[in-house]
């Protein structure tokens, strides 16, 4: 019987930077380039990296049909971010730091969640598999979720209340449960009962950009205020 090739997603989270799933045994790993890797969000692109070249040809019949062309130009601004990838990723992840710190510590914050701090709970997973534990955290309020959402977009002024992530602007959204449920995840009710004892009602997620972490904090503690 033929081994079943071993399938990891880095997703755009913890980029080649953090995490090579190769050398933790991975067959083929999925890249989404168009979060830090380019980090301007300002272009689309994804790659697939495999462990041994005797599977491209099986790669390419797949691809063949699904497509694989980039853009060119779209090429080339992805290429233009992979320049300063490492140097960006130590700015994310300090201002990802300086924000939990400051987040966990607030009031009005029930948990925050990110895998460099060691409250996370699986801290000891990402400080195996990471060198880096990249730009984007997430938390919850003690109150009422849907409120402190219309309250952090009126207010918040570095950052940019929007969705995506892995950009050099600061950005943060609210994701209510029952979205979420109802469109991105088929959970059986066991399993989204024990997705609401994490979220709650609703969580934030947050992707901290290249803004100086005290212009950050600044801007959190005011809208939160």
């Amino acid at each position: 019987m033929k081994p079943v090739p071993t399938f990891r997603w880095t997703l755009p989270i913890a980029t080649p930077v953090s995490t090579q799933p190769i050398a933790l045994g991975a067959d083929y790993v999925v890249h989404s380039l168009t979060k830090y890797i380019c980090g301007h969000g300002d272009a689309l692109g994804g790659a697939i990296v495999v462990r041994d070249h005797q599977r491209l040809p099986e790669l390419r019949r797949v691809l063949v049909h699904q497509g694989a062309a980039l853009h060119p130009f779209a090429a080339w601004l992805i290429a233009r971010g992979l320049e300063t990838l490492p140097a960006r990723m130590r700015v994310h992840e300090a201002n990802a730091r300086a924000a939990a710190n400051f987040l966990r510590s607030h009031p009005k914050v029930a948990a925050v969640y990110w895998p460099g701090l060691e409250s996370h709970p699986q801290a000891a997973l990402a400080r195996r598999q990471m060198r880096n534990f990249s730009g984007l955290l997430a938390f919850t309020e003690k109150a009422d979720g849907a409120a402190i959402a219309r309250q952090l977009a009126e207010r918040l002024r570095v950052f940019a209340y929007a969705v995506s992530l892995g950009k050099t602007h600061s950005l943060l959204f609210y994701i209510p449960t029952d979205d979420i449920l109802r469109t991105s995840f088929q959970l059986d009710p066991p399993g989204a009962a024990s997705y609401r004892s994490v979220d709650g009602d609703g969580l934030f997620r947050v992707s901290l950009g290249l803004e100086h972490p005290e212009d950050l904090i600044r801007d959190l503690d005011q809208a939160l205020a």
